[in-house]
């Protein structure tokens, strides 16, 4: 078991937190959506109660290692000013002198906001700047990882920094409860479990698809996910999206699933357009020229009734072309469906599927939405993260 922030004295200490406030800007540079900013609100609010000073770092953007003034982590310390009602000091980058003398001041109570960490290439790239890590781990006393959404980057921030600081890394908050929704899945979920799998690309996703089929008991394919699964089976796909490479893949998965007992849900009718055709609905199999965008109504009729035989459903990517109305009808119907499974464990892996949820209000009806896309996945696929495993080991 990793050390939790709970278990580490913060008291008088200088506090050195990776955060997630990679947040979606407006074009004017404001905040569209400060969810990030919230999820680590518990930890950063508990640190400082407990009498300790904060200093933040995050990334925003991809800059790729040069200063964007359009990429400034500005809007998020005056946005997490107002949420604490107290000052934020914003940095003017997040190493060099001028940063270490402001660290160095820093009283309880205080909190410092570093600028943007891939403003410099050494975030993403140590090797190229190997300095840059010893830069930030002078600011701090002890060091607190809270950004679940970049625990699958062995970047500077997240894994390398946490050697610098021996039996005094933790987890926050933000991470703990990451963790403590997604290990059961991994290790004895409550069944009978189901995934619902959606997204374009059948190799993305294959990894977790294989390590959730011992415990799954079925697995429903939605989005351009589907189509490789429907070739796999010489059904008619049209001019669908459709990887070749991906049709072995999805053909090995089918086998899996059928080997060990799993059920296995395609759409049993597809939303399709085609160029001067109002868009329709097939039951068995697109016709050529058309392409497929959306799961049909049967299809979420039908998957609804089964979600409720269901104690924990994990679901992780659109099962549409969400972005594109009214090829999010799918989703929007996935999303209400599994809000009305009272009593059913809920996890909802990233992106889309949430911003679906949030988009309809239903976010207090799901027991769990990961703050981390990219790191759910990774970890459902391998059951570690190089952010997490670099923290110390807590003392029995």
């Amino acid at each position: 078991m990793k050390l939790r922030l709970s278990q580490l004295p913060v008291r008088n200490q200088r506090v050195l937190m990776r955060v997630d406030f990679n947040v979606p800007l407006k074009d004017d540079g404001s905040i569209l959506d400060d969810s990030r900013i919230l999820g680590a609100l518990p930890s950063i609010r508990y640190v400082l109660e407990q009498g300790g000073s904060l200093i933040l770092m995050s990334h925003l953007g991809r800059p790729k290692g040069a200063i964007d003034p359009k990429a400034t982590l500005s809007p998020c310390a005056e946005r997490l000013s107002a949420l604490l009602q107290r000052p934020v000091i914003m940095a003017p980058d997040c190493v060099g002198e001028a940063v270490d003398s402001l660290a160095q001041h820093l009283k309880s109570g205080s909190v410092l906001m570093l600028e943007n960490l891939r403003f410099h290439v050494g975030e993403e790239e140590p090797a190229n700047e190997p300095g840059f890590v010893e830069g930030l781990a002078r600011l701090g006393d002890v060091y607190v990882n809270d950004a679940f959404g970049t625990a699958h980057r062995a970047h500077a921030s997240t894994a390398l920094i946490a050697r610098f600081f021996p039996n005094k890394a933790a987890m926050g908050f933000l991470i703990e409860k990451e963790l403590a929704n997604l290990e059961p899945l991994l290790k004895n979920p409550k069944r009978p479990f189901y995934a619902i799998i959606g997204g374009a690309k059948v190799a993305s996703k294959a990894g977790i698809v294989k390590n959730l089929l011992d415990k799954l008991d079925a697995l429903f394919i939605g989005g351009g996910m589907a189509f490789p699964f429907m070739a796999a089976q010489k059904i008619s796909i049209g001019r669908s999206l459709c990887l070749e490479t991906d049709i072995p893949i999805a053909k090995e998965i089918i086998d899996m699933a059928q080997q060990k007992g799993v059920q296995l849900h395609l759409p049993l009718d597809i939303v399709a357009k085609s160029e001067g055709a109002p868009n329709t609905v097939f039951t068995s199999g697109l016709p050529a020229g058309w392409a497929g965008m959306d799961i049909g109504p049967k299809t979420v009729q039908a998957w609804k009734k089964e979600f409720h035989n269901a104690a924990t459903i994990y679901w992780n990517g659109p099962v549409g072309v969400y972005e594109q109305p009214p090829f999010d009808q799918g989703t929007l119907g996935i999303a209400t469906a599994l809000a009305k499974c009272s009593g059913i464990h809920t996890i909802v892996g990233g992106g889309d599927s949430i911003a679906a949820i949030q988009q309809m209000g239903l976010a207090p009806y799901f027991t769990h939405l990961s703050t981390g896309g990219g790191a759910s996945l990774e970890f459902l696929e391998y059951g570690h993260l190089p952010g997490i495993d670099a923290l110390s080991n807590a003392v029995s």
